[in-house]
């Protein structure tokens, strides 16, 4: 299911049957302390809806729901000139080298996060549009040969998808093994299929290094891996458990994470030409290689990981990872965009003792951050204590209720939960009291993409994003049919380790 088709569900009962226990599970958990609790106020409604408030789709919920996600019917006024498509959407690109060390670095970010310096604001979405590209080149297609696969090779996506301008190209593709124990929410993006390209593996991301001019600006040679979520946001809320075990190579064998987290990064398949090694293999080989090439040339070298849902929580196994393998001068960071929380305090403790910096970006409205719930400790740390899975590192708190462009008063689980919806509230955010800044310059038609938050009278169809034609093109005899790949476009091992062994040889 893609996450533009759970925006149209119209289904009461399909939306209770997975929501319910969720929905109970977040009204009971409260916002972390570094969220801020104040509501936005709620607009008198009429006495035959006096305790119902609409949902995207046709549902309704109690206005208790609509207090815990903050928010307010009221319609905020569009901006007098509001002209979108008459506005540049890419902003200059000024040297930042000065403040590697607090963006890429070692010094510690909270003060660049009020208010929220442009710097970090344009590398905040730089990181956004990365992740978003896992989900704009995932081919989710399920008549396609290759559903599952990448619809691009890997020299083709950064140019296809728009992002020449960041500087940085793609050096390694990341897959994942499908036939694994992982929970429902988890196994419905992930289907297998006899008559896929692979029915083992899945494509969930990619390595990319930057290139001269952006290593100039940012001041080091920047490594980035961006890992894929899931496209269906609601599938988190039918099987939402509380199931822990213990870190491999952590520090303190206390160190828990969700065992389908882990389960997802540490898999492998030998069925599988993709995923003969896991996820976990792929990608520290990748980044060890990277590093040990910049670093012989004399370079300082960062590791970049973002992610968004899903893809944020394999971002902070990832980085575990990195900081214990790479050498102690790369600095490790993470950013990530609605992820839920991944592991236990002791996971968060290590973590900050191997220097990782971790910057978790959050709407309000977003119930996704709030899960997992609840574990009891089953005698790891002694007898009767109570733990929690907890978040890490900073927090962004963005609020759906300061953008003027998004519809006011809807309960849009999909849209609030969306990485596009998070992108324009990074763009238009300036300090946690303020409103939406008047210099945001991303495309506020983006937001509609994959949901339909986006205000009727700014006139952009909701989920508009998809090929043309749905990739039916015709061929030489005037039929409709799904095109071949062009060759450099079809998934192919050999490609990677070709690549893998010609960079090693070179340097």
């Amino acid at each position: 299911m893609s996450m533009a088709s759970l925006s149209a569900i119209s289904s009461q009962n399909l939306f209770t049957r997975r929501n319910r226990h969720f929905i109970t599970r977040a009204i009971q958990k409260p916002l972390s302390s570094t969220t801020s609790t104040e509501q936005l106020p709620i607009q008198p409604e009429s006495d035959d809806h006096h305790s119902w408030r609409s949902i995207s789709g046709g549902l309704n919920v109690p206005s208790t729901i609509s207090n815990l996600l903050h928010l307010s019917a009221a319609p905020k006024a569009l901006p007098v000139s509001f002209d979108h498509d008459q506005t540049p959407i890419f902003s200059p690109k000024e040297d930042i080298s000065s403040l590697r060390s607090a963006i890429h670095g070692p010094v510690d970010w909270s003060s660049l996060l009020e208010p929220l310096h442009p710097s970090l604001r344009r590398e905040i979405l730089k990181y956004g549009e990365f992740a978003q590209a896992t989900y704009d080149a995932f081919d989710n297609n399920p008549v396609s040969e290759y559903h599952g696969g990448s619809l691009y090779g890997r020299s083709r996506l950064v140019p296809l998808l728009g992002l020449s301008h960041h500087g940085y190209s793609v050096t390694k593709y990341l897959y994942a093994t499908s036939h694994i124990d992982l929970p429902q929410w988890l196994l419905r993006p992930l289907l297998r299929s006899e008559s896929r390209w692979c029915n083992e593996s899945n494509w969930m991301g990619f390595v990319a290094v930057s290139g001269e001019a952006e290593t100039r600006r940012i001041g080091l040679r920047d490594i980035t891996v961006a890992w894929r979520g899931t496209v269906s946001p609601s599938e988190w809320l039918e099987d939402v458990q509380s199931r822990l075990e213990p870190l491999p190579r952590a520090d303190d064998d206390g160190a828990l994470v969700e065992k389908g987290f882990l389960s997802l990064y540490t898999s492998r398949s030998q069925s599988s030409r993709f995923t003969h090694s896991s996820a976990s293999e792929q990608v520290m080989r990748e980044l060890l290689r990277l590093v040990e090439f910049y670093k012989n040339k004399g370079e300082e070298v960062s590791v970049t990981i973002t992610g968004h849902s899903l893809g944020g929580a394999l971002a902070l196994l990832n980085a575990a990872e990195a900081a214990s393998l790479l050498p102690a001068d790369v600095r490790v960071t993470v950013i990530s965009f609605g992820a839920p929380r991944v592991g236990n305090q002791v996971f968060g403790e290590m973590l900050k003792r191997r220097g990782v910096k971790v910057l978790r970006v959050v709407t309000k409205q977003d119930v996704v951050p709030k899960v997992p719930g609840v574990v009891f400790n089953e005698g790891r740390k002694g007898k009767g204590w109570e733990w929690v899975y907890t978040h890490v590192g900073d927090e962004l708190t963005l609020d759906a209720g300061a953008s003027p462009y998004l519809k006011r008063g809807v309960v849009d689980i999909a849209g609030f939960h969306g990485l596009e919806t998070y992108l324009h509230l990074v763009d238009g955010y300036e300090r946690a009291e303020g409103g939406f800044r008047a210099g945001a310059r991303r495309d506020v038609a983006l937001v509609n993409k994959a949901t339909r938050l986006l205000r009727e009278e700014l006139r952009i169809p909701a989920c508009w994003y998809q090929p043309e034609n749905k990739g039916m093109a015709r061929n030489e005899f005037g039929r409709w049919v799904l095109p071949r790949r062009d060759p450099e476009d079809i998934p192919s091992p050999c490609d990677e380790e070709k690549l893998i062994s010609s960079s090693s040889s070179s340097s």
